[in-house]
């Protein structure tokens, strides 16, 4: 009896050819989609590895307007590590992608960056700095342009920090306060924090530092002058060495302050400032809210309202300070 011709050798072969073909399919269509997906270029002058709380809450915002990484939208990641000069080339590089959207994090000179590189392309920002100042938009309310996002006015918070320095060091008469002159926006918190040293009858003394070992230096400095506290500026760089602020205030027997509570987690001693982690998942819904085709120029720039007070106990305790009962009442975050 001659076989079915149905399940013959050449039928065989014909569906052995044919399961190949559907598996050379699958890849260039997973491909395809993904070569149709939105995509995000995310620049950052912070470092890498020290922000994955704070792209989780970016996630979050970006998941509530229904955009998953990898599933629905592809997100690339480029760092400076607050070396600044090359973020204008990073931002070139996406626009020459031709990215979907550019959302631009820690510190002023990302966004500045993304501004000069397109007027075209649709752009986020999270940045601690007045956008109107900085001639992102044109006012909070109407951004007017390409770009928009979420900031906390970090200026309008110098002043308090540096009050609630002194309710803790009150006999410091000498304030070293550290800046990085790198980044767009220091001279207007300099002025800030002088017009408030002068209000409390302290000097202040500071120091321009863009990175590590300029800390460092800066701090031998601090020692041989014999300041009484430390303020340092809200920065990506020093977000990115909180650690290393961290020991040598503790090292230099030096009450420090900061801009994040993030910092105190470190061994700081205390922070005042926005929640981070809140302006970058309001930075991540805006984006979601682009995306789906909403318009920069239509989208009010967002200010966090959640500001913290971060105290760590054990780091008092460390540097011989008595905590104020009055200052521990304001305090939201105390760490032991």
């Amino acid at each position: 009896m001659m076989p079915n011709s149905q399940h013959g050798p050449h039928m065989r072969r014909r569906d052995f050819i044919a399961g190949l073909g559907s598996a050379a399919i699958l890849p260039a269509l997973a491909r395809a989609q993904q070569l149709s997906m939105p995509i995000i270029g995310f620049l950052s002058g912070a470092t890498e590895p020290g922000n994955q709380n704070l792209i989780a809450a970016f996630h979050r915002g970006l998941g509530e307007q229904g955009y998953t990484e990898g599933r629905n939208v592809q997100i690339i990641y480029r760092w400076a590590a607050a070396r600044y000069d090359q973020l204008p080339a990073m931002a070139a590089d996406f626009v020459g992608r031709q990215v979907s959207l550019i959302v631009t994090t820690a510190g002023n000179a990302p966004a500045l960056a993304a501004q000069s590189a397109t007027r075209s392309i649709p752009i986020v920002f999270q940045l601690g700095g007045d956008p109107v100042e900085l001639g992102l938009v044109a006012s909070l309310s109407r951004p007017g342009g390409n770009i928009t996002g979420a900031a906390f006015l970090t200026q309008e918070l110098t002043a308090k920090r540096l009050e609630l320095l002194h309710g803790v060091a009150p006999l410091a008469s000498t304030i070293g306060y550290l800046i990085n002159p790198t980044n767009p926006g220091w001279d207007a918190r300099m002025r800030a924090a002088e017009i408030a040293s002068r209000a409390l009858k302290t000097r202040l003394i500071v120091e321009k530092t863009s990175t590590g070992s300029e800390i460092e230096a800066a701090h031998r400095i601090f020692a041989a002058q014999q300041i009484g506290a430390v303020m340092v500026d809200s920065d990506p760089l020093f977000f990115g060495q909180r650690n290393l602020l961290a020991a040598l205030s503790i090292r230099d027997k030096l009450p420090a302050i900061y801009h994040a509570r993030e910092t105190v987690e470190a061994g700081g001693l205390m922070s005042y400032g926005a929640n981070i982690a809140d302006v970058y998942y309001l930075a991540g819904s805006y984006a979601g809210r682009i995306l789906r085709g909403a318009k920069p120029a239509e989208l009010p720039v967002q200010q966090s309202a959640k500001i913290e007070l971060s105290l760590n106990l054990k780091t008092a305790k460390m540097l011989g300070l008595t905590v104020p009962s009055s200052l521990l009442a304001l305090t939201t975050d105390v760490i032991e």
